[in-house]
C-alpha cells in the first residue's frame, strides 16, 4: 500500500502542530529518537489500509497519532484483532519478510514509516539502536504473549483486563476515551460485540466503572477490577 500512498496529503495546521510537537521529543532525546529520524511521516485516514498481511516487510512503522488495529481475516470470514497501537508504540516488526497481519487506522493516523533494511544496517555497527531494535522486538513479544493468556480468561476478566490496559496506556487516568469500536474489543477478545456491551453493562451495574458514552469509560474502582483477575 506504500506505492500508493507515500506522502500525498496535505498536511492540516493540525498535522503540522502534532509532527513539530513530535519533532521537538526527538530533539530533546536523540537516542531514542534515532531510529525515528529514519522514517518519513504518511497521513492515513480512518479505516485505510497501512500494509496487508503476507505482503513485503520492508518497513517498520511509529505511529505519531490517531490508533492503529492489527488484524487478520479467519477461514470462516472472522476478524482476529491482534493490537492496538496508540501514539508512540511500533509496529510492523515481523522475524519472517512477509506481514503476518494487516494494519489499517482506526482514526486518522500519522505513522513514521522506516525502511527496515536501513534500521538492520544501521544496527549493525550501531550499539544503541541495536540495542533499541531489541527492546522493540521484545515488547511486540511480551505483547502478544499477553495476549494469548488473555484468550483463555472469562469474559468478565478479558474485559476488565483491556480497561486496566487501556487505561495504564492512556498515562493511568481513570477516564479513558476509547478509539476503537465495540466489535474492534469483541474481536480483540474472541467475544461477541453482544458479550461485550453485556460484560460492561454488568461491570457499571457492580460500580466497578461508569460508561457516560459508549466510547468514554470511567473507572471508578480499580481494585475491584483487578480483584477480577486474581
Amino acid at each position: 500500500m506504500l506505492t500508493r500512498t507515500t506522502l500525498r496529503k496535505t498536511p492540516t495546521g493540525e498535522d503540522l502542530a502534532r509532527d513539530a510537537q513530535f519533532g521537538s521529543r526527538l530533539a530533546a532525546n536523540p537516542l531514542k529518537g534515532s531510529i525515528e529520524l529514519m522514517g518519513a511521516p504518511m497521513r492515513f485516514a480512518r479505516n485505510e489500509e497501512i500494509y496487508g498481511e503476507s505482503e513485503p516487510a520492508d518497513y517498520i512503522y511509529k505511529l505519531v497519532g490517531g490508533t492503529v488495529r492489527t488484524y487478520r481475516v479467519l477461514s470462516d470470514g472472522r476478524r482476529q484483532i491482534g493490537a492496538f497501537y496508540l501514539p508512540g508504540d511500533m509496529f510492523g516488526l515481523e522475524c519472517g519478510a512477509e506481514h503476518s497481519f494487516s494494519a489499517e487506522a482506526i482514526t486518522n493516523a500519522t505513522v513514521l514509516v522506516i525502511k527496515r533494511s536501513a534500521v538492520t544496517a544501521l544496527a549493525s555497527h550501531d550499539v544503541s539502536v541495536a540495542q533499541q531494535l531489541l527492546a522493540m522486538t521484545a515488547q511486540e513479544l511480551a505483547r502478544m504473549q499477553v495476549h494469548l493468556m488473555l484468550l483463555i480468561k472469562t469474559a468478565q476478566e478479558r474485559v476488565a483486563d483491556f480497561l486496566l490496559e487501556m487505561a495504564e496506556r492512556a498515562d493511568g487516568h481513570n477516564e479513558v476515551d476509547l478509539p476503537m469500536s465495540r466489535q474492534d474489543i469483541a474481536d480483540y477478545l474472541g467475544l461477541t460485540i453482544e458479550t461485550i456491551s453485556r460484560t460492561l453493562t454488568q461491570l457499571e451495574s457492580s460500580a466497578a466503572i461508569a460508561l457516560p458514552t459508549s466510547r468514554r469509560i470511567v473507572l471508578r474502582n480499580r481494585a475491584a477490577l483487578r480483584q477480577l483477575n486474581s
